[in-house]
C-alpha cells in the first residue's frame, strides 16, 4: 500500500470496517494501533467486538497515548499500521486533565499536548516504511457543543485532523458507508 491514508467520517459512517478491509487488502503483517480505553461495561463490549472484527494474525497494540513512541517501539515487521482512532486519542488526552469546564483550565496547554501527539505520530511515520491508515471522526459537521468542553474537543480534534490531512497522502470521507476521496494526490 503506498503512503499514508486518513479516514474520516462520522459516528457508525463504516470509517473503522473500510480501514480493516483496506489495510487486509495489503495482504502485508498489519499492527493495529487501538487508542480505546474500557470506562464502563459497554464500552468494553465494545472493544471485544472490535477485537473479534480483526484477523486473528495481526499484531495489536493497546495505548491510549503516546501513539507515535508505541508503534515505533512495537512495530516490528508490520508493514501496515492501522490507528483507530485519533477520536479517542485527544479523548484520552482531554481526560487526563480532569474538570476542563472549571475556571483557569489551559485550553492552550491541551492545544500543545494534543500538537505533540499528532507530531509525535507523523515523525513516527516519517521513521518507519511502513503504510499507515489512521482512522479519525468528523466531529465539525454539526451544532456547536453547548459546554466548553465540548467546543474545546471539536477544536481540539478538527485540527488534529487537519494536521494529519496535509500529511497524509490520500485522506477519504464516509458517509453512510461510502468512501469518498477528499485528497487523491500526494501533495502536502
Amino acid at each position: 500500500m503506498p503512503g499514508n491514508i486518513l479516514i474520516t467520517g462520522g459516528a457508525r459512517s463504516g470509517k473503522s470496517r473500510f480501514a480493516q478491509e483496506m489495510a487486509q487488502e495489503t495482504g502485508r503483517p498489519v499492527l493495529f494501533v487501538a487508542t480505546a480505553t474500557a470506562g464502563d461495561d459497554e464500552m468494553r463490549q465494545r472493544i471485544a467486538a472490535h477485537r473479534e472484527s480483526r484477523p486473528p494474525d495481526w499484531k495489536t497494540l493497546e495505548t491510549p497515548t503516546h501513539i507515535g513512541r508505541q508503534i515505533t517501539a512495537n512495530i516490528g515487521t508490520a508493514d501496515t499500521v492501522l490507528v483507530d482512532c485519533i477520536t479517542l486519542l485527544v479523548n484520552n488526552i482531554l481526560m487526563q486533565h480532569g474538570d476542563i469546564e472549571r475556571e483557569g483550565s489551559d485550553a492552550s496547554m491541551l492545544e500543545k499536548e494534543v500538537n505533540a501527539e499528532i507530531n509525535e505520530l507523523t515523525k513516527c511515520m516519517e521513521r518507519n516504511q511502513a503504510g499507515f491508515i489512521i482512522v479519525t471522526n468528523e466531529v465539525g459537521l454539526g451544532l456547536v457543543p453547548a459546554n466548553k468542553a465540548g467546543r474545546l474537543y471539536r477544536d481540539l480534534l478538527g485540527r488534529a485532523n487537519q494536521m494529519l490531512a496535509r500529511y497524509c497522502d490520500r485522506v477519504y470521507l464516509l458517509v453512510a458507508g461510502m468512501p469518498l476521496l477528499i485528497k487523491p494526490d500526494k501533495t502536502r
